[in-house]
């Protein structure tokens, strides 16, 4: 999953959200220098990413790009998930998706001294060019996409995807559906038990 699933799935807890945001840049044991919350919310960052690679639904979205794109296609099909639950977000949230946005965005400027070095270089980006809000459309996705392939110059082809993302669109939606049900299950789970 990528960043919006990652905030959502960390329930109200501005802290366990801060975790789960940065937690990609986060090695080993190096999660034990952060709070007792930013831990939790980097520990369900990491088992939301293990859950996530070995479920067969996942699996059966990532075969459809394995051949064009290989590694990277785990990658793609992260995003493609984060489009479906910006679409469907109704389905999963009664607050509007540009105030939840707000709010995060907001929780991470008043915590700023609390983020990874890594984080505090990706939050202006992502928030001057409002990575969450444009996962709802199909430009959204392919912009994002562009910019992920020029970071590995251009190697992953990543910024073609949302050729498949469209050719595919309703394969893809309900393998999310079915997965996210399944994940949103297992996370609140998780949570509890850390």
């Amino acid at each position: 999953m990528n960043f919006l699933a990652h905030i959502y799935l960390s329930g109200d807890n501005d802290f366990i959200k801060i975790g789960n945001f940065m937690a990609d840049g986060i090695r080993g044991k190096q999660f034990e220098n952060f709070s007792k919350e930013i831990q939790k919310g980097i520990l369900l960052h990491r088992a939301i990413d293990t859950f996530t690679d070995a479920h067969p639904v996942f699996r059966e979205s990532t075969k459809r790009l394995h051949e064009r794109y290989h590694h990277y296609a785990g990658v793609i099909v992260d995003i493609f998930y984060d489009h479906f639950l910006a679409k469907n977000w109704t389905n999963y949230s009664e607050e509007d998706l540009e105030e939840y946005i707000a709010r995060f965005y907001q929780s991470m400027r008043i915590n700023h001294d609390l983020l990874s070095e890594r984080a505090k270089g990706i939050l202006p980006y992502m928030e001057t060019q409002n990575w969450l809000s444009s996962y709802q459309s199909i430009e959204g996705i392919h912009e994002i996409l562009t910019r992920m392939d020029r970071r590995t110059g251009n190697e992953s082809n990543m910024r073609f995807a949302s050729e498949e993302l469209k050719e595919y669109y309703s394969q893809f939606e309900q393998e999310f559906i079915t997965f996210f049900e399944e994940l949103r299950t297992y996370s609140k789970q998780k949570l509890m038990s850390l």
